[in-house]
C-alpha cells in the first residue's frame, strides 16, 4: 500500500466556525500562509455557501495559495456546489468538498429523506460536481453512526459518480481507535474500486479520541487525515494536526508513514492561530504548550542533564521551539534583530524590518531583556496596526487614568484620526471601563456587545508585553482587536479601539454595498 499520507487542514472553515474563534480575511489569509509553509496537502478555506464574507475568503486563499490545494465545502445541492466551484476555481489545485449525512438518526430528523434518497442525492450531487474537476471529495457525515453496509453503497455510488476522495468523519467524537480502523478496512473491502479513491478519516475530539482514531484510520488504509492547527473545531474540536504528525514522526516503527509536513514550522502555525483567536495554548498542551519541553521534577531534570532522551521524546528543534534563546537588548543593533528574526523564520522587507526596530528600541526603554516571543509577538502585531491603517480608523494618542480601590475610576483619552484629535473623559467601574466609556464617547460606534475580554503574558518577568484581546458581537458577527504593550491598560485600549475599527469599517462597507445595489 502507499504509505503517503496527504495532510487536510480545516483550520480556516471547522476551526474558524467554532464559538470565539471567527478571523477576518486577513487574519485568515495570514493563516493559510502559515499552513502552505507547513506544505499540507489541501487547505479547506471555508464554506462559500454561508456568506459573502466567505466566499470572498475563500476566492482570496483561492488566488493566494500556491502551493496547495484548495478546498470549499458545500452541501449536496447545486448551487452550494456551484457556489464552492466560482471561490475555488482559480486555485492551483480547486477541490470541491461535498457532504451528506448517512446515519439513520440525521436522515431521520435532520434531512428528513429515506436511505434511498439520500443514496439517489450523493451520487447526483457527485456526479455535478464532477462536471467542474476531478477534484471532489465526498464526505459520509456522521459516518461512524452510520449502518456499514449502507456506507458501502453510498461508498460505491460516489466514486462511480466521480468522486476522488472519500472521506468516513467521525462527526460527533463518538467512535473508538478499534472502529475506526474495522470501518475503513471494511468499507475498502466491500467497495468494489475502492483502490481508484483515497480514504479520509475527519475525527472529532468529545471523547479525548481524535488524534488516536485518526491514526486507527490510517491503520485501516485511510490516507488523508483531516484536521486543524491546535485541534480547534467544533464541541471539543478537531484531530490537532501537531499531535498527529507528531506522533508518526517520533513513532515511525510503529506509524511507517510519510507526509509532507516541515515540522519546524509547527511552533510558529500553532502562535499565529492562537494569537489571532486571542488565545494561548493550555499549559500541558502536546507539542506546543509552554510545559510541552518543560522539567521541574528533580528526577526528571538530572534524567534529561544525563541524556535528553530519558524524558524528551522528541526535540523542541524538531517542532520549531528555539532553545538557543538569545536574549537582545537596548545596545543590539538592526542586524542582530534582524539576523535572530531569522534564526525564528520571519523573513521581512526592509521597511517591515525598520518598523520591528523601532518598536524594539521603544520596548528597550521599558524592558531590559527582550526575548524571542516579545520580538514573535512584535512582528505578528505588525500586521495588526497595518490593517488599523488601511481602515482609516482612529488609533491611540494617549491617556491618562487613575483609579483606587475606594474612589470612582477616571481615565481621559486622546485619539488620533489622521491629523485630527479628539478627547473625553469617563468614569466607569474600574480602569477599563472608563477608557472603554471615553473611546464610546469619541468614536460613538453602533449598537453592539461586549464579549471577551483576554489577557495573557508574552513572555516571563513581571515586564513583559502583555497582549489583550477583545471581541464585540453585533448582528450575528464577531469583531476581534489586539493590543501588546507592557502596560496593560494601554494594550487594553489599543485592543479596543482596534475591535471598533473593524466594527465600524465593516458597517460602512455594508452599508455601501445596500446604496450600491438600491
Amino acid at each position: 500500500m502507499n504509505h503517503r499520507i496527504m495532510i487536510f487542514d480545516t483550520t480556516l472553515r471547522d476551526g474558524e466556525q467554532s464559538p470565539g474563534c471567527s478571523m477576518n480575511l486577513k487574519e485568515k489569509i495570514e493563516v493559510a500562509k502559515c499552513l502552505e509553509r507547513l506544505h499540507v496537502d489541501v487547505i479547506e478555506a471555508g464554506f462559500a455557501i454561508s456568506s459573502p464574507g466567505d466566499f470572498e475568503s475563500v476566492q482570496t486563499i483561492a488566488s493566494t495559495v500556491k502551493e496547495a490545494s484548495v478546498a470549499s465545502l458545500a452541501r449536496a445541492n447545486e448551487h452550494d456546489i456551484d457556489v464552492a466551484w466560482d471561490a475555488v476555481k482559480h486555485a492551483a489545485n480547486p477541490r470541491i468538498h461535498l457532504f451528506l449525512a448517512t446515519s439513520p438518526l440525521h436522515m431521520e430528523y435532520k434531512l428528513k429523506k429515506t436511505p434511498e434518497q439520500i443514496l439517489e442525492m450523493a451520487e447526483a450531487m457527485t456526479r455535478h460536481a464532477a462536471k467542474y474537476t476531478s477534484n471532489v471529495e465526498f464526505s459520509a457525515e456522521d459516518a461512524t453512526r452510520s449502518d456499514w453496509d449502507f456506507l458501502v453503497r453510498v461508498t460505491d455510488a460516489v466514486i462511480r459518480a466521480g468522486a476522488t476522495t472519500v472521506n468516513l468523519p467521525d462527526t460527533v467524537g463518538y467512535t473508538t481507535p478499534e472502529e475506526m480502523r474495522a470501518l475503513i478496512e471494511y468499507v475498502r473491502a466491500n467497495v468494489p474500486d475502492s483502490d481508484k479513491v483515497v480514504f479520509s478519516v475527519h475525527c472529532h475530539n468529545d471523547l479525548g479520541l481524535a488524534t488516536a482514531n485518526s491514526l486507527a484510520g490510517v491503520a485501516g488504509g485511510a490516507r488523508q487525515i483531516e484536521c486543524t492547527i491546535n485541534g480547534l473545531g467544533e464541541r471539543s474540536g478537531n484531530t490537532a494536526l501537531e499531535e498527529v504528525i507528531m506522533a508518526m514522526h517520533t513513532r515511525p516503527g510503529v506509524w511507517d508513514y510519510e507526509t509532507n509536513i516541515d515540522t519546524t514550522q509547527i511552533a510558529r502555525a500553532s502562535r499565529t492561530v492562537y494569537t489571532i483567536i486571542g488565545q494561548s495554548a493550555p499549559l500541558n498542551k502536546p507539542i506546543v504548550g509552554r510545559n510541552a519541553f518543560a522539567h521541574e521534577s528533580g528526577i526528571h531534570q538530572h534524567g534529561v542533564l544525563a541524556n535528553k532522551q530519558t524524558y524528551e521524546i522528541l526535540t523542541p528543534e524538531s517542532v520549531g521551539v528555539q532553545t538557543n534563546n538569545l536574549v537582545l537588548g537596548k545596545h543590539s543593533g538592526k542586524h542582530a534583530v534582524d539576523d535572530r528574526l531569522k534564526t525564528l523564520g520571519y523573513q521581512l522587507t526592509p521597511e517591515e524590518l525598520q518598523s520591528v526596530f523601532e518598536e524594539f528600541k521603544r520596548l528597550c526603554d521599558k524592558k531590559k531583556k527582550v526575548k524571542d516571543a516579545d520580538l514573535e509577538a512584535m512582528v505578528e502585531h505588525r500586521s495588526i496596526r497595518q490593517e488599523q491603517m488601511d481602515v482609516e480608523g482612529y488609533e491611540l494618542d494617549w491617556f491618562s487614568v487613575h483609579t483606587s480601590n475606594f474612589t470612582t475610576a477616571t481615565c481621559t483619552v486622546r485619539l488620533k484620526k489622521g491629523e485630527e484629535t479628539f478627547e473625553d473623559v469617563a468614569l466607569g467601574d474600574g480602569p477599563i471601563d472608563a477608557a472603554y466609556s471615553a473611546v464610546d464617547k469619541i468614536i460613538q460606534p453602533p449598537e453592539h456587545t461586549f464579549g471577551i475580554w483576554n489577557i495573557h503574558s508574552v513572555s516571563e518577568g513581571k515586564d513583559t508585553l502583555g497582549e489583550v484581546t477583545v471581541r464585540l458581537y453585533a448582528n450575528g458577527k464577531t469583531y476581534s482587536g489586539k493590543g501588546l504593550s507592557t502596560d496593560v491598560i494601554e494594550a487594553s485600549i489599543q485592543a479596543y479601539i482596534n475591535a471598533v475599527n473593524t466594527f465600524c469599517a465593516a458597517v460602512r462597507k455594508a452599508e455601501a454595498r445596500k446604496e450600491k445595489t438600491a
